[in-house]
């Protein structure tokens, strides 16, 4: 039997610019879609919280931080194409999209 990976992601903002509401939205879709019912994604502003940002070494918005499972992977920008993020991120999507 498979065990149940679930995901967990970080992803950095600026506030509710344009760039930011897309990587939201662009990977709230790849998640639905290729990861259903195993992620978790947190949400980070920088704008409110810009020591934790830094602390945790992120210099761009929007930044998408894979935790789990290892390795941890960034990919910086809208996360728009989604084969390409899914490559960077080390993920086989579950089925090919129609």
């Amino acid at each position: 039997m498979i065990s149940r990976i679930v995901f967990k992601f970080r992803l950095y903002v600026a506030g509710g610019t344009q760039n930011s509401a897309a990587a939201v939205a662009n990977l709230t879709a790849l998640c639905r879609s290729h990861l259903p019912d195993l992620h978790h994604i947190d949400i980070v502003d920088v704008l409110r919280e810009p020591k934790r940002a830094l602390a945790d070494g992120i210099f761009m918005t929007p930044t998408l931080v894979k935790l789990t499972p290892h390795p941890t992977r960034k990919v910086v920008g809208t996360l728009s194409q989604t084969k390409v993020v899914l490559e960077a991120l080390g993920l086989e999507p579950l089925h090919e999209p129609e």
